[in-house]
């Protein structure tokens, strides 16, 4: 790239806020070569860390933003604004985190509907107290005039389910090492092709799982184990033990960092290349090593640690599945 500077924008939807913290963790990663590293880039945009407004980014012209890192899921109104504002102003729009890559935890409650979700926060809730059933409206008027809120959609997307997003870099939230690969593959200019995810390998995770040595060539097990109510043994493969663990199913890249605290992998670095639907392939990897006789009886006793298997296989993907969510019949 040139010696000019890159014009970066960064900005959040749906999300927890941990992406904008894992910005800032990959910067710190960087250590000595941090300051090399933001000599080369320009902040254009970045609402959560610096007083900047929609206006800035309209005062752009188009595709004056080399990059823009947009995370969250798009659950409202203002956010797919948002992001077809800044993908007309980019050359380069990344989804990063899972939220914006496949939806992440926020696309679970597409399992509800708007109107289920409204009910229960803002009426049926045991800690609510609203005798009168008022829900947020997008617009009212008061005697100072008309106010006005984002319109809350019925389901959750994924980023490129709004618009175009060229590359991903996955995670919940990317890892450090992650992040800093995607900016040098950036920086290089020595990308691959659009529509891959950076910053992060195509193997599963358990080739970098320090446990791996652990794992038995012939993984058999007759029932799934709970953390709330069993403890795993630290140096053996959870699903030897009978935990679920996504790793075989998830992209490396993470460092391993859920497995070196003693829990299993949840999978929020997603599929590998080619994978269709992540949940699925994640229930047939687990289905071919439950050894359970054939029978209804014994599969339901094998399966009775699983009580949320969409929750569990989909944590991180239900927006970006085969079947979306739940289908609500009116």
């Amino acid at each position: 790239m040139s010696k000019e500077k890159v014009k970066v924008a960064f900005y959040w939807c749906a999300s927890c806020g941990g992406c904008e913290e894992a910005v800032v963790d990959a910067l710190a990663f960087l250590e000595d070569k941090m300051l090399d590293v933001l000599e080369q880039l320009e902040i254009v945009f970045w609402p959560v860390a610096i007083d900047m407004k929609r206006s800035d980014v309209e005062a752009l012209k188009d595709g004056e933003i080399v990059v823009s890192f947009i995370n969250g899921a798009i659950r409202l109104s203002e956010q797919e604004d948002m992001v077809k504002l800044l993908r007309r102003k980019s050359k380069i729009v990344i989804a990063y985190g899972a939220c914006s890559y496949m939806g992440g935890i926020p696309s679970l409650a597409n399992l509800h509907d708007r109107e289920k979700i409204f009910n229960y926060i803002y009426k049926e809730a045991p800690t609510i107290v609203n005798p009168t059933g008022v829900v947020p409206q997008t617009e009212v008027e008061v005697p100072e005039g008309k106010l006005e809120l984002p319109l809350f959609y019925n389901t959750v997307r994924a980023l490129d389910q709004v618009i175009d997003v060229d590359y991903y870099i996955p995670g919940c939230p990317p890892a450090p090492e992650t992040t800093v690969n995607a900016l040098q593959a950036l920086l290089s200019g020595q990308l691959p092709p659009k529509g891959s995810v950076i910053g992060a390998g195509n193997r599963a995770l358990c080739d970098e799982c320090p446990l791996n040595e652990t794992k038995p060539e012939k993984i058999a097990i007759t029932e799934f184990k709970r953390l709330a109510t069993s403890a795993p043994e630290p140096d053996k493969c959870f699903l030897a033990q009978g935990f679920v663990c996504m790793g075989p199913v998830t992209r490396e890249g993470c460092g391993a960092r859920c497995i070196k605290v003693n829990r299993p992998c949840q999978g929020c670095y997603g599929p590998l290349d080619n994978v269709t639907d992540y949940g699925a392939r994640a229930a047939s990897y687990l289905a071919s090593i439950l050894d359970v006789p054939p029978d209804s009886k014994a599969i339901e006793k094998a399966l009775s640690n699983l009580p949320d298997p969409i929750g569990k296989f989909y944590m991180f993907s239900l927006a970006k599945s085969l079947f979306k969510g739940k289908v609500v019949k009116k």
